[in-house]
């Protein structure tokens, strides 16, 4: 569904990512591992079009997505819930909600009834400002504004950050049930190996803007096959 074939990019004349190649497919969880400043945001920048690469190819479904606009990518079926959540803070759960359908590229657009299975408790806050939520209910409302567009691809950078223990849980196994109902592959950026592990299908460990680990769950679970606490300074 989503493939990047040696993918560099960078900030003016500093280069954070060395090359990177990888598959992401419909359906599945792939857990983007590393430690601070390995290049994990960087990448996640390229692929919407935020940073576009120096070299290399960005493809969704065999098209080529390099060199479009952000909004672009969107519509055509990647959406982004970046590091911090991103929600539009003085404006109620509504038109934050109402902002992610502009994805859809429709002059007049609906929430889909979806989002509020998955999130019941955003039924309930429709009028109250996204600034005044908890951090949990933020990064719902950040997930639930992205899921507005129907992405085919869903990036997400480090969602548990900020969110205590229990919240976690439960968004990981709504992740999961996403993933399972509706096909959308995951790219999923994220510290809390435990989160990485409960979602992901397989996983790959970044160094220094490249590619150094990969391999299944079941591997990431095995420390000495991919050295886990080498990578990720655990």
């Amino acid at each position: 569904m989503l493939n990047l074939a040696d993918v560099r990019a960078g900030y003016g004349s500093s280069m954070v990512l060395g090359g990177v190649s990888l598959q992401l497919r419909a359906g599945e969880v792939l857990a983007l591992l590393g430690r601070n400043g390995a290049g994990k945001t960087t990448l996640m920048r390229a692929v919407m079009g935020l940073l576009p690469p120096s070299t290399g190819s960005i493809e969704l479904e065999g098209a080529s997505i390099c060199g479009l606009p952000p909004h672009r990518i969107a519509q055509k079926g990647v959406a982004f819930v970046p590091q911090g959540r991103g929600i539009f803070a003085k404006l109620t759960v509504r038109e934050n909600l109402m902002i992610g359908t502009r994805a859809l590229g429709r002059s007049v657009a609906q929430i889909p009834d979806t989002v509020f299975d998955y999130f019941p408790i955003l039924a309930e806050r429709m009028e109250q400002r996204g600034g005044t939520l908890s951090g949990g209910q933020q990064q719902i409302l950040a997930i639930a504004r992205a899921l507005c567009g129907r992405p085919r691809v869903l990036l997400l950078d480090e969602p548990s950050e900020g969110i205590q223990p229990s919240i976690v849980q439960d968004l990981g196994r709504m992740l999961r049930r996403i993933v399972d109902d509706a096909g959308v592959a995951i790219l999923l950026v994220e510290q809390n190996l435990d989160l990485a592990l409960q979602l992901a299908n397989r996983g790959m460990i970044m160094e220094k803007g490249r590619i150094v680990r990969e391999g299944t769950a079941d591997d990431l679970r095995d420390e000495s096959v991919l050295h886990v606490k080498e990578f990720l300074a655990i």
